[in-house]
């Protein structure tokens, strides 16, 4: 073999082996995330449960209590679970507990609890006598709002799906990178050398 060749040869090695190296790491990188996403919601009136992103082949189970009683009893569900149960009337903030275990270990189990403030209700009106003008519109009822609330459940920062491994990939990629940069300088030294 010629030296022209070997020097093409060893160069479409150092390319290739680059080339496999950025695009194995960028699917490890870009893989969509699948972390368990609990959200749930309490107001005066109910509890919004949306659960999404479960492991469908082991058994995931919720629950949930308010005022110490049972309103939702241990029920088993699959890869999402989505829900809205009322709550009792109640005259003072009532504790509601929120239980999932999800089959596929504890760290994707939640115990949580909250409070479900007291609802306000507008004291009734006297009915309008007929000497008053009926032109006033009658006061709004307050109910809960039923614009979309974000997942996640709480204040706290939104739940990105990102684990601990994030940085180890990162960090491999870099590695890869130094790698595939350093065997290109050995091959243009060698070249060099050669010529």
């Amino acid at each position: 073999m010629s030296a022209i060749r070997q020097r093409w040869h060893r160069s479409a090695a150092v390319v290739a082996t680059g080339v496999a190296a950025l695009v194995g790491t960028g699917i490890f990188v870009a893989s969509p995330a699948s972390a368990h996403k609990p959200g749930w919601e309490v107001d005066c009136y109910a509890v919004s449960v949306n659960l999404t992103n479960y492991n469908e082949n082991v058994p995931n189970t919720i629950s949930i209590e308010a005022g110490g009683k049972p309103v939702l009893t241990e029920q088993k569900f699959g890869r999402e679970f989505s829900k809205k149960i009322d709550l009792p009337k109640h005259k003072s903030p009532l504790e509601v507990h929120l239980v999932v275990k999800a089959g596929d270990g504890e760290q994707h189990s939640r115990d949580e609890k909250k409070m479900s403030p007291v609802c306000e209700e507008t004291p009734s009106s006297p009915a309008p006598s007929p000497s008053e003008s009926s032109s006033e519109a009658p006061a709004p009822s307050e109910k809960p709002s039923s614009a979309p609330k974000p997942e996640g459940g709480s204040d706290d920062l939104a739940e990105t799906g990102a684990s601990s491994a994030t940085p180890m990939i990162a960090g491999a990629a870099g590695v890869v990178l130094v790698a595939g940069a350093g065997l290109v300088v050995v091959a243009r030294k060698r070249r060099s050398a050669q010529d």
